[in-house]
C-alpha cells in the first residue's frame, strides 16, 4: 500500500478515528493488526519473514537481559544478529554474490556453481532489520530493558508509519510510547496533517514531477544529449530528497496525529557546506545507526592505529552503507566516493578551516554548498544507474558536453522549467527555515486545503512507488 495512493487515505482516516474511539488497552492491538494488513498489501506471504526476525529478537532481548555470564549474552546476540543478518543476506544479496562469484569461476574457464533465487526482495527490508537489529543492541549494551509484552514489541518493528522506509528508530526513542496512554490532542492533529500535507507535495508535485525527465534520461542515456544528462543528474539530487524526505514527513505526520513522536530523519541537506554536514542532515536515522553500531566501534577496536583508526572506520562504514543501499557495484562505488570525501575532509580540516578565514565568510559557504551538492550529484549518477559502465557513460557525456553548443536537450521544456520553479521554492523553504503555522486554526485550514488541492491539481499520479522502497 502506497503513501501516494487513496486506499492508504482510507487506510489511513479508518486506523486513526478507530485508535481515538478505542480504550487505551485495545489500541496497541488496532495498530499491530492494522500495520500487519498494512505491509502484506505488498506481498502477503512476506509477513511471516518479519514473523520469524521478531521472535528471535524478542526473546533474545529477554535473555540478554536475564543472563549474567558474558560468552552466554554474547551467543545470544550473536544468534539475534545471525538471524536478522542471515534474512538480509538471502533475500537481497544472495544472487548479487552468485552472480559475482559465478562471475570468477567462468573467467577462470569453470562452471558456475551458484544457481539464481526467483525471489522478490521483501518491501522495506533493510530498514526493519537495521531496527531490529537496534534493539538488541542496546539491550546489550544495558541501555535499554527488555521489553516483556509480545504484542508491543511486534509493534515497535511493525509501526505501520515507518515500517517500510524509516526513520529507523531506537528502542529508547518509541518502545515506552507504545505503553503510553495518548489522548486525542487538537494540536498534534493539525500538525500532523499539516507535515504529511508537506510531504504529500513534497512526493506528488515536486518529486514525481521531477521524475518525468529524470527517468525519461536515464531509461536511455545514449539517446540523450550531454546538456540532457546533465539537467537529469541535477534534478536527481531534488527529486530523490522529495521523494524520500516527502515518505519521512508522511510518516512522521501520521504518528503525530496520534501522538507518537518519532525522530526526524532530513534536516536540510542542501545547505551542507561539507559531505560530513551532509550525512548529520540526511538520513538521519541511518547515518546515526552506522555511527552507532560500526564506526565507533572499528574505530575504538583500532584505536591504537591512531588517525588511520579514524579513516579505515569511515571507508569500512561507508562502503557497507553503499551496499545497505542496494546489492551491486554502483551502490558500493556511491558509498566509497563518500567514504573517500570524508577522509579527504578529515585529512584537511586544519586547512579549509584557515582557508575560511581568509576568504569573505557568504562566499566560501555559499561555494561550499555548491560543491557539495554538485559532488552528491555525481555520486547519485551510480546511485541511480543499473550499472557502473552505464553511469561512466552518463559522466563521460556530461563532461563532454558542449556548454556554449547546442543543448539539443531531448527533454520536454515547459516540465524543466516548472520543475525549477519547484525547486526554487523548495530551495527558498529549507534556506530559511521557512515553517508552515498550524497553531492558528484558520490558517491551517487556508494553507491546507490549499496544499491539497495544490497535490490534486499539480500532482502526478501513476502509482509512482517511493525510491527507498526498494531497500
Amino acid at each position: 500500500m502506497l503513501f501516494n495512493s487513496l486506499p492508504f487515505i482510507l487506510f489511513y482516516i479508518i486506523v486513526t478515528i478507530a485508535y481515538f474511539k478505542l480504550p487505551y488497552k485495545f489500541r496497541w492491538i488496532l495498530l499491530l493488526a492494522a500495520s500487519c494488513y498494512f505491509y502484506m498489501a505488498f506481498v502477503p506471504i512476506y509477513i511471516l519473514i518479519l514473523g520469524f526476525t521478531i521472535v528471535i529478537d524478542y526473546y533474545a532481548g529477554i535473555y540478554l537481559e536475564k543472563i549474567t555470564d558474558h560468552r552466554k549474552r554474547r551467543r545470544f546476540l550473536v544468534m539475534s544478529l545471525v538471524a536478522n543478518i542471515g534474512v538480509l543476506a538471502v533475500f537481497k544479496y544472495y544472487n548479487f554474490i552468485a552472480f559475482n562469484v559465478n562471475e570468477l569461476f567462468d573467467v577462470s574457464g569453470h562452471t558456475p556453481p551458484l544457481a539464481y533465487l526467483k525471489i522478490l526482495l521483501p518491501i522495506g527490508l533493510s530498514f526493519h532489520t537495521f531496527q531490529a537489529m537496534s534493539y538488541t543492541l542496546e539491550v546489550y549494551r544495558g541501555n535499554q530493558k527488555a521489553e516483556q509484552h509480545f504484542g508491543i514489541y511486534a509493534l515497535y518493528v511493525m509501526f505501520y508509519p515507518q515500517l517500510v522506509a524509516g526513520p529507523i528508530e531506537r528502542p529508547q526513542n518509541v518502545l515506552h510510547q507504545f505503553h503510553e496512554e495518548h489522548d486525542y490532542d487538537f494540536e498534534n492533529l493539525k500538525a500532523g496533517l499539516m507535515q504529511m500535507a508537506t510531504g504529500f507535495f513534497k512526493k506528488v508535485v515536486i518529486a514525481d514531477r521531477i521524475a518525468i525527465l529524470v527517468d525519461g534520461a536515464y531509461a536511455h542515456p545514449q539517446t540523450q544529449s550531454g546538456s540532457s544528462l546533465c539537467v537529469a543528474a541535477l534534478f536527481y539530487g531534488f527529486q530523490i530528497y522529495c521523494d524520500f524526505s516527502g515518505y519521512s514527513d508522511i510518516a512522521l505526520g501520521a504518528a503525530r496525529t496520534m501522538g507518537y513522536n518519532l525522530m526526524i530523519n532530513f534536516d536540510r541537506p542542501f545547505i551542507s557546506t561539507s559531505v560530513t554536514e551532509f550525512w548529520r542532515r540526511w538520513h538521519i536515522s541511518l547515518s546515526t545507526w552506522f555511527n552507532d553500531y560500526l564506526f565507533t566501534p572499528i574505530m575504538i577496536a583500532r584505536r591504537n592505529w591512531g588517525k588511520n583508526a579514524v579513516v579505515f572506520a569511515l571507508i569500512v562504514t561507508f562502503a557497507i552503507s553503499g551496499l545497505w543501499h542496494g546489492a551491486g557495484w554502483t551502490f558500493v562505488i556511491f558509498g566509497l566516493l563518500h567514504g573517500i570525501a570524508m577522509v579527504y575532509e578529515f585529512k584537511t580540516k586544519k586547512f579549509r578551516k584557515k582557508l575560511s578565514k581568509s576568504w569573505p565568510h557568504w562566499l566560501y559557504n555559499n561555494l561550499s554548498i555548491v560543491i557539495t551538492y554538485l559532488f552528491a550529484c555525481v555520486t547519485w549518477v551510480f546511485f541511480r544507474s543499473p550499472y557502473v559502465h552505464e553511469a561512466f557513460y552518463i559522466l563521460g557525456k556530461i563532461v563532454h558536453m558542449k556548454p556554449f553548443g547546442p543543448a539539443s536537450f531531448a527533454m520536454n521544456t515547459t516540465e524543466i522549467f516548472f520543475s525549477i520553479g519547484l525547486i526554487v521554492l523548495l530551495c527558498i523553504k529549507e534556506k530559511y527555515w521557512l515553517t508552515i503555522p498550524t497553531k492558528n486554526t484558520f490558517w491551517f485550514f487556508v494553507i491546507f486545503i490549499l496544499m491539497v488541492c495544490s497535490c490534486y491539481l499539480f500532482g502526478v499520479f501513476n502509482n509512482k512507488q517511493f525510491i527507498y522502497f526498494q531497500f
